[in-house]
């Protein structure tokens, strides 16, 4: 073997293990945080104060996720996430579809302007609407309303979105939209039943950030929504927590209930998800 095959392998071996530290640290980092808090979750409160720390829980109890149901309405709190992050990410694909596809295929004057403003909105911090976007709310009278969470979360689920879908829509080829307008489908036709079909993989990615963002999110939820009846999982979960006292067990279990539904989520389009992405990566 020669000096030069030698030292080929030796480089191809050292990046193949410094890629395999570099995703054990992204695994570690990523799943760690949630495997404490299912531990936490299954452990007593005399437990969390032993020292040394023990990991494992040694009397696994299911106890906490009875607490947590029963204690605070978690059961309500996980039905107005689910209707608010579903009810936000149908509204903001439909506006970003809508909005996409001129921007895509119409040979607009000022194209690149239009989509730098888009990115530009995005980079706005959240509470520096904060104050206009309440009054605007009471104005309308959307206080303490599904609508009042589900239309901001669209506005602002909306510049990613539209980036997203334009770039497939830009690797798809017009004469498909040509000829189904030939046999008598309108454009907007077209775009429903031609161009987004075919954009599955991306408005599935678009659809799960916009899912996430809006299962997610807090300040807003807290700000729009005080009524009990009402408050999302983020802030529901905030109530477990005593003037003088953390139950850090049964919010552990309250954050594994909100944990979950994502997780499930990614695993079952975790395939379109990464094809979006790596798809959207390489159109863009």
């Amino acid at each position: 073997m020669s000096a030069d095959q030698t030292s080929t392998e030796r480089v191809t071996i050292e990046r193949r293990l410094w890629l395999f530290v570099a995703g054990a640290i992204v695994c570690v980092n990523g799943f760690f945080p949630a495997i404490w808090i299912l531990l936490t979750s299954l452990k007593t409160d005399s437990e969390l104060q032993v020292k040394p720390i023990t990991y494992l829980p040694v009397d696994a109890t299911m106890k906490n996720y009875l607490q947590a149901f029963t204690e605070q309405p978690l059961l309500t709190f996980v039905f107005n996430s689910v209707v608010v992050a579903v009810g936000a990410t149908i509204l903001s694909l439909l506006v970003a579809a809508l909005a996409a596809y001129p921007i895509a295929r119409l040979q607009m004057r000022y194209r690149n302007l239009v989509l730098s403003a888009i990115v530009a909105i995005s980079m706005f911090p959240l509470i520096s609407i904060m104050v206009p976007l309440y009054q605007t709310m009471r104005a309308l009278g959307l206080l303490n309303s599904y609508l009042a969470l589900i239309l901001p979360y669209s506005v602002l689920n909306l510049p990613v979105c539209v980036l997203m879908l334009v770039s497939f829509f830009q690797g798809i080829p017009k004469d498909l939209e040509n000829a189904a307008m030939i046999d008598g489908c309108t454009r907007i036709g077209a775009l429903f039943k031609v161009v987004l079909p075919l954009s599955a993989p991306g408005v599935f990615t678009a659809g799960i950030i916009s899912f996430v963002n809006a299962w997610d999110e807090f300040l807003l939820a807290l700000s729009m929504n005080s009524s009990m009846t009402m408050r999302t999982l983020p802030v529901g979960i905030t109530l477990y927590q005593g003037e003088f006292a953390f139950p850090w067990p049964i919010i552990s279990a309250a954050l594994m209930v909100a944990i979950v539904p994502i997780a499930v989520l990614i695993v079952i389009f975790q395939e379109r998800v990464v094809s979006g992405l790596t798809s959207g990566g390489m159109k863009g």
